[in-house]
């Protein structure tokens, strides 16, 4: 373990859809060019942006959330893994000050919280679409709003022209807020979305290409170097050394973990827990119609997008034979959200058409009839499973639009969501098969 401090800064903004990840990838992809290390983050549970960040950084993206996760935990997970970068670049969530209803772990999740525990200063993005001195006015309510974080400078997005930036920049000059840049309202910069978010990076055929773009956009338009001074050495507390795993042992030690466009969503810190804690992991693509390596003690499926191949998967004999055959075997097995869909008893997609599932669990769910679920919860097991034994405290994030039709199995979690308030989600076990639509981000180290 190193002691070193890491430099960084966080890119946020007033609200969401200003061009946070826009710039992001600029930015990150932009500086790699250089030659420079970047190690990318990401503020609160999302995890389709950190597979962008990973091609762009070329470095592995993770999740640092201070409403899941505990301040020795962040920091140590943000110190790890940022040790032999030049610089650190976080990528806000939602607006600045935006968290949850009430207070986590560290904070509430916002990026305004992980700036004051991290001690790195914000980068303000603003979008500065049909407005001119009142971005200015936009900026210095957030550099005012909260005295223990630091608005080293702001970055506008969408100007129409330089006429457009010309109004602009004398308001900033007056308040005193430093503009570093610049970006043109350019349509070829936006990234394609679904219901979730964004498009999965792996999906788009030309993803190079267009960081490429977007580190193109940056150089051109923000002052990288300025930029970069900004940074600042993250504070470093004598009691960070909890792991950043905290709570959330290894389900195995030989752990096959499902890999591809329909179950993409492992949070990364987890994944480099479990190896740093012994676990070998071994991954396979149901898609492609792999099974499970029989040796494997444990199989994990992730969230992702189960419902857009529902088809494929319900005709992947060898998959659903691997996983029933290593139930049978009494291998533990555990999915979380799409997981936990395709181990049930069959998924309805958004068409009304049902498709046959692994059937390990009695869960059905439908696409269908589409209702959104979102939010930080708390949940105390309620029987083993892979994610520890009964009593034991994890903490997540739901977000899907699955209804569930069907779901008699013993009930796995007592779920809370972050305000403290029981919500419908339970989850399931039957024998060594567990899930629900949590997905953890960790727990509570005994």
């Amino acid at each position: 373990m190193t002691s070193a401090a890491p430099k960084g800064l966080i890119l946020a903004a007033p609200r969401s859809g200003a061009g946070k990840t826009t710039v992001a990838l600029g930015l990150m992809r932009a500086l790699a060019q250089r030659g420079r290390q970047i190690q990318p983050f990401k503020c609160g549970p999302d995890y389709i942006d950190l597979a962008f960040h990973s091609m762009a950084a070329r470095r592995t993206s993770y999740n640092l959330d201070c409403w899941a996760m505990t301040a020795p935990q962040l920091r140590r997970l943000a110190r790890d893994t940022a040790a032999d970068s030049d610089l650190a670049i976080v990528e806000g969530v939602m607006g600045l000050f935006d968290g949850a209803p009430a207070e986590g772990r560290a904070g509430r999740g916002s990026a305004a919280d992980l700036a004051t525990l991290l001690g790195w200063p914000v980068v303000l993005v603003v979008d500065v679409s049909g407005q001119t001195e009142t971005a200015a006015a936009v900026a210095l309510g957030c550099a005012r709003y909260r005295e223990d974080i630091t608005i080293a400078g702001v970055i506008l997005n969408r100007i129409a022209s330089e006429r457009h930036r010309a109004l602009i920049k004398p308001a900033f000059d007056r308040v005193g807020l430093k503009l570093l840049g610049a970006l043109a309202r350019d349509e070829q910069l936006v990234l394609p979305e679904r219901h979730l978010g964004l498009v999965q990076a792996q999906e788009i055929g030309s993803i190079e290409t267009h960081l490429d773009r977007l580190a193109d956009r940056i150089s051109e338009s923000c002052d990288l170097d300025a930029i970069s001074a900004l940074a600042r050495p993250m504070l470093v507390e004598p009691r960070d050394d909890q792991p950043i795993g905290a709570g959330i042992k290894p389900p195995g030690q030989r752990i096959a973990l499902a890999s591809d466009a329909a179950f993409s969503f492992s949070y990364p810190h987890l994944i480099r827990h479990w190896r740093e804690s012994g676990a070998e992991i071994i991954t396979f693509s149901p898609l492609a119609d792999e099974a499970p390596d029989p040796s494997a003690d444990a199989v994990w499926l992730p969230g992702g997008y189960p419902e857009l191949h529902a088809g494929r998967l319900a005709a992947a004999r060898r998959f659903l034979g691997g996983l029933r055959h290593a139930a049978d075997s009494g291998a533990c097995i555990h999915g979380e959200c799409g997981g936990y869909m395709v181990l049930g008893n069959g998924l309805e997609d958004a068409h009304g058409d049902r498709h046959a599932m692994a059937g390990l669990l009695s869960l059905e769910t439908s696409f269908a009839k589409r209702r959104l679920h979102l939010g930080y919860r708390r949940a105390r097991l309620l029987a083993a499973c892979g994610l520890g034994q009964p009593g034991a405290i994890v903490h997540g994030h739901e977000f899907h639009y699955a209804s569930i039709l069907a779901e008699a199995d013993e009930p796995l979690i007592d779920c809370r969501d972050a305000a403290g308030n029981a919500i419908t989600e339970r989850g399931a076990r039957r024998g060594s098969v567990s899930g629900s639509f949590l997905h953890v981000i960790s727990g509570e180290a005994p």
